[in-house]
């Protein structure tokens, strides 16, 4: 009798198990629909998005050109002065005018913060083709995010770095992401999503953290535009 329990018993947590896998795998592959499909977004080689900046009764003009796996410049100009970030495989540099604590001349990023950069790399999140990537997701449950239920995601990726992804429940678009920013941690709330060549992109992205809020609306963005690669590359002092 004692065998027949452990039976049953192991074969309702495999079961259970089953579930909660196929769950989650329905959740990301809805979520990777939504955003356009996987041989959509598969196709994306480059991508530049030019976006408006608020912060601090700022408005501050901001361009991100990514070329999908490989590298990734964001170049801001604030009251005249230019501040770029870059990200070149594993490696990274960057220009920070003297109010931003550099001296506007290039220098090498550090490297906790190429970590977390690099994530950046892939425009579409670490849920697509997250098991390639060797990330691990776990279903936390379904929570309230602005009123709407919303799927929590805890996203583990291969380098060991967590953040908590929030689902929309009914657009299955990523509305909420809570990750570390530069040592804190920070949230991202994504909404006002528009089609661009088949591909959903957030036109608003409202960030906050213990440094402060601010927010991000998209101005124009180009999929598969030509890109100079020398942009990526540091220039000599």
């Amino acid at each position: 009798m004692k065998t027949n329990k452990l039976l049953v018993a192991t074969l309702a947590a495999f079961v259970s198990i089953s579930s909660y896998a196929q769950t989650v795998d329905e959740i990301v592959d809805k979520h990777i629909a939504a955003m356009g499909g996987a041989d959509k977004l598969k196709g994306v080689n480059t991508l530049v998005i030019e976006r408006t900046l608020s912060v601090q009764n700022m408005e501050i003009p901001n361009k991100t050109t990514i070329m999908v796996g490989k590298a990734l410049r964001t170049e801001s100009s604030i009251m005249g002065n230019s501040m770029v970030q870059v990200v070149d495989g594993s490696t990274g540099w960057m220009i920070r005018p003297a109010m931003m604590g550099g001296t506007g001349d290039p220098e090498d990023m550090p490297a906790e913060m190429v970590k977390q950069q690099v994530g950046q790399l892939d425009p579409f999140g670490p849920l697509f083709n997250y098991k390639e990537k060797g990330n691990k997701v776990e279903l936390v449950g379904k929570e309230k995010v602005e009123k709407a239920d919303a799927f929590h995601l805890k996203i583990t990726t291969k380098d060991g770095q967590t953040m908590d992804e929030f689902i929309d429940a009914n657009t299955y678009m990523l509305t909420k992401l809570k990750t570390n920013m530069q040592g804190q941690e920070g949230e991202i709330a994504f909404s006002d999503y528009k089609d661009v060549e088949g591909i959903k992109i957030a036109n608003t992205m409202d960030m906050s953290s213990q440094m402060g809020t601010m927010s991000f609306i998209t101005n124009k963005v180009t999929v598969n535009g030509k890109v100079d690669e020398s942009i990526f590359k540091k220039p000599a002092k």
